[in-house]
Parts: C-alpha cells; structure tokens; sequence
C-alpha cells in the first residue's frame, strides 16, 4: 500500500490540539448542564440545528425526531418528567475526543414514572462540536428495554 504525502496546508499540531481542547470543553459543558437539568445552558450550547439521531419508537414519549437546540434541550426536561429521578443513572467509562467529534460510552438506567417498570443497557453518545456548539448529537442506547419500560 502506497503512502501518499499529504499536500496543501495540514493543521499545525497547536491548532488541531486546540480544536479537540474545544470539543473537550463544550462537551462536559454539556454534561453539566444535563445534570443540573439547565436547559437554557443545554439549549445555548446546541447550534441552530442538530443532526439528531436516536431511534424513535412510538412507546417512549422522549423519544422523538428533533432538528433544533430548543427541541433537543427539551429532550432533557421530557425525560425527567417521564422518568423517576431518585432512580436515573449514568455513567461514563470512556471519553475520547478527536478534532470536532467526541464518542462517550457507558451504561445508563432508569424508572418510567407512569409504569413503575426499569430499563438498564449500554450506550454510546457521538457528539460533533462546531464553532463551540454541538451539531450532531448520535445516542445510540438499548432502546428495546427502554420501550418494554414505557409499556404496560
């Protein structure tokens, strides 16, 4: 397999650093932000529109298509109404951070309020940061266990 060299202007190790120091930052704003339930804070730190990716599924009333920071910061409030807060749990096992993009994975669980009924499952969370604000946002979660919870 041939190398090719790399041509035209490639980003300088300070600045390539700084963008990921960025992603990093914006990132665990975010973090922050979902576990105080600030969702003005969640709602600043999303763009203008999102690339929103997660499963929708009839069952899971927080589950849902959203494109805007306002309606994706709302994803935060609907779940806490749906869900019984003494219970939630999350957890991060890794963290890693390459230029714009970020992937967190770990494990997350939680009671549906309306059903008394848990889900568990792993999951993992792509995130992309442009200008300071998040402009992707890709869960990836045990979705059949969160809608076997929302079920009767």
């Amino acid at each position: 397999m041939a190398v090719k060299p790399v041509t035209g202007n490639p980003i300088p190790a300070g600045d390539a650093r700084s963008v990921a120091e960025t992603t990093r930052a914006v990132v665990n704003a975010f973090l922050a932000a979902r576990l105080a339930g600030d969702t003005e804070q969640i709602a600043a730190l999303f763009a203008d529109e999102v690339d929103w990716l997660l499963a929708p599924n009839p069952a899971v009333p927080w589950i849902r298509p959203r494109s805007t920071a306002a309606e994706c910061a709302a994803q935060s409030a609907e779940l806490a109404a749906h869900t019984v807060p003494e219970d939630a749990r999350a957890s991060v096992d890794t963290f890693l951070v390459d230029g714009t993009d970020a992937v967190l994975m770990g494990h997350l669980s939680g009671t549906v309020r309306a059903t008394g009924k848990s889900f568990a499952g792993p999951f993992a969370l792509r995130l992309t940061v442009e200008d300071g604000r998040v402009t992707r946002h890709h869960l990836y979660e045990n979705s059949l266990s969160i809608a076997e919870a929302c079920t009767s």
